[in-house]
């Protein structure tokens, strides 16, 4: 996985595929093949009953406020991830080291990445950009 996959999944959490879906029994989680315990090795997604491919329903997803969730990550701890990269990949639990920050501005479009001051702010206003076009809610002072 690139690296802002990994940056978005650790604030937006890891979805489901689309196709999935939970079926219960008794208010509990049954494994896909419709039963509970214990799964087996080898199972394939299960679709609920009456539906096709086609009639299939997720459920509308809300943006996910990027600065709640980071705030929230960060309980307490003295890091500077509203404008600063490097602190915004340690809190998400990143290594923030020089090469996995210039793979993610190779992802987000900027090939000649140096990691000085300038960089790491393009850097991060990039990663919320980007996150404000994957469904988050990024406040504007983070965008500019």
């Amino acid at each position: 996985m690139n690296v802002f996959g990994k940056i978005k999944d650790a604030i937006f959490g890891r979805k489901k595929p689309e196709h999935q879906v939970d079926i219960k029994i008794d208010g509990r989680k049954a494994n896909p093949n419709g039963t509970l315990g214990a799964a087996p090795a080898t199972t394939a997604p299960v679709r609920a009953p009456g539906t096709t491919p086609s009639t299939m329903q997720t459920a509308p997803s809300s943006a996910v406020d990027v600065e709640q969730q980071l705030a929230s990550m960060a309980g307490g701890k003295d890091l500077n991830w509203r404008s600063s990269i490097v602190d915004l990949m340690k809190l998400v639990g990143i290594e923030s080291s020089y090469e996995n920050r210039k793979e993610l501005a190779t992802e987000l479009g900027r090939s000649d990445y140096s990691g000085d001051a300038d960089d790491n702010i393009w850097l991060h206003k990039a990663v919320m950009r980007e996150l404000a076009k994957n469904g988050g809610k990024v406040p504007a002072a983070m965008l500019d």
